[in-house]
């Protein structure tokens, strides 16, 4: 078992600025890494952009830039949503840096070097936007390539090939034998079936006479690496493989106590570059079956049921969603509407209800009025009641009580440990189920009747309840919405030295009872103010 969780993104292409989709692959991922380190603490997440090309090449010409001017732009607009998205990253890969593109050649000569690359020419028809050759199984019912390959010409030139297709039985038979390479599970199959279609080798290389934005091969000045070749490497070489070795065993520690990875992407590239390229290149570099990445396939977020596409017009700027919005919202927007792999439509409208209904309502308005009534109601503590004060109370605040208990047994141990399905849609309702039954609980307690009538020790342990539960659900929420977790925790006046850091919560601690008898909380301030748009939405 590796001591560190390993996950990862596909880098982001460099060619356009960052868009809605890309904010919600790493905002999962972010999620994920946040509980993963709620949960162990131990986490390398590693993300990215992917610098080279001919797009990329193609776009710098046109804008008038030398292509390394033109990323370092479209590079820093990335981490800059990042950081507004509150995305915590432990490593940064960019394909220029030295030391991957040192990992790269070293690939590159050693599989050279063992007979898995070799020299021939091609001709036939290339498209533009994949970067690849097509043949006549990418053809429509009607002999036409279709405009997912955008401008497609016909090309006659010498390259250097990859042997993909003498692994297509090894990765069929992987494929078959590990359950959930894949997930979910339907996207497994879809793999398999163009596995079975799999004919012919890989061209990683490109000439320089017409692309000279790339890593050269090692063994011929005169070529580039093929930009899925280059790319794909990242989610090893930044975290620290030598190509030197050819076991995993013989790997630096550093590598080894990381992989394999959980590697998050979208639906469009599972096939063929990481479901296909990419196992089937650490296959040839000799990683075992039980070191093979998983793959968590993600949908597209669409708009009124057509995917979103510059050329259409109807691409969503996650930059000013964030702006308008915060990155809080946002955030449990993204993860609260999309789930297992499947498209969704992004509305706005939504974002916004979902916002004032579920975070402001219900987890807000319980934070707010559960820590009003403990600092307004003067001379009153909160009180950790006994199993035998429990007891004394109505048959209805026990109920609640075990059920509170429950919930936050599940959520400590279960809440987001389907995540790795794409599933934090079901770890937000079960948050949202605690938050509703605490809410029922003060109805039913009515707090402000039990002060009139001075029934301060009922009230005091009522409160400690509502604080407790409070306390839990901040733990349960911060890998979604890590700034508002912290406004719980500042405002119950809890673990105040750790104030802004992401070890303040730890999932061992979502178990009842984590309050002192007689602790103090701090003054309550609104954490979802309502947000009031006039156009736009």
């Amino acid at each position: 078992m590796p001591k560190e969780f390993f996950i990862t993104t596909a880098i982001d292409y460099t060619n356009s600025p960052p868009h809605i989709g890309h904010a919600y692959e790493k905002v999962l991922a972010d999620v994920i890494a946040r509980y993963h380190r709620l949960k162990r603490g131990k986490v390398f997440f590693l993300t990215g952009v992917d610098q080279h090309g001919q797009k990329v090449q193609q776009s710098a010409a046109k804008a008038g830039v030398p292509p390394a001017q033109f990323v370092k732009g479209i590079t820093q607009q990335f981490r800059d949503l990042w950081k507004a998205l509150d995305v915590k990253y432990n490593a940064w890969a960019a394909t220029i840096d030295p030391l991957h593109k040192k990992c790269v050649r070293g690939i590159l000569q050693r599989l050279f070097d063992e007979g898995q690359i070799y020299k021939d020419k091609q001709a036939g028809y290339y498209s533009i936007r994949q970067e690849q050759f097509l043949t006549d199984k990418e053809r429509g019912a009607d002999g036409q390539f279709g405009p997912e390959w955008g401008e497609v010409e016909f090309r006659e030139e010498e390259n250097y090939y990859f042997k993909l297709s003498q692994h297509k039985d090894w990765l069929l038979s992987y494929i078959d034998n590990r359950k959930d390479a894949v997930i979910p599970d339907f996207r497994q199959t879809e793999l398999r079936n163009a596995v079975e279609k799999l004919s012919g080798d890989l061209c990683i290389s490109r000439p320089k006479s017409r692309l000279d934005w790339g890593i050269e091969l090692p063994f011929d000045k005169d070529f580039v690496t093929y930009v899925w070749f280059d790319a794909l490497t990242n989610y090893i070489s930044f975290a620290g493989y030598d190509p030197r070795q050819s076991t995993l065993n013989s790997q630096p520690s550093t590598f080894r106590d990381k992989w394999p990875a959980l590697q998050i992407i979208g639906k469009d590239i599972l096939i063929p570059a990481h479901g296909i390229y990419w196992l089937i290149m650490l296959h040839a570099l000799g990683f075992s079956d039980e070191a093979m990445p998983q793959l968590l396939v993600h949908g597209w977020w669409n708009l009124a049921g057509a995917k979103m596409s510059k050329s259409a017009g109807n691409v969503i700027d996650p930059f000013v969603l964030a702006d308008k919005y915060g990155s809080g919202a946002l955030r449990y927007y993204l993860m609260r509407d999309i789930a297992r792999g499947t498209d969704a439509d992004f509305d706005e409208k939504l974002l916004l209800e979902r916002y004032h209904n579920e975070l402001g309502n219900k987890i807000g308005n319980l934070v707010n009025r559960s820590l009003s009534m403990a600092t307004n109601y003067s001379g009153i503590v909160l009180k950790k009641p006994t199993e035998a004060k429990l007891s004394q109370f109505s048959d209805y605040f026990g109920q609640v009580y075990k059920a509170c208990m429950n919930e936050a047994e599940i959520g400590g141990a279960q809440i987001f440990e389907k995540d790795e399905e794409g599933r934090p849609v079901g770890a937000l309702g079960a948050v949202l189920r605690l938050a509703e039954e605490a809410n029922a609980f003060v109805e039913a307690e009515k707090p402000w009747r039990l002060r009139k009538d001075r029934k301060t020790d009922r009230l005091g342990a009522v409160l400690y309840q509502l604080a407790e539960v409070v306390r839990i659900i901040a733990i349960l929420i911060s890998p979604v919405v890590p700034k508002a977790a912290h406004g719980v925790f500042d405002q119950l006046n809890w673990k105040m030295e750790l104030s802004g850091k992401e070890e303040r919560f730890s999932l061992k601690d979502a178990e009842w009872g984590g309050l002192p008898d007689g602790h103090v909380v701090g003054k309550p301030i609104p954490l979802f103010p309502r947000i009031e748009i006039n156009e736009g939405v």
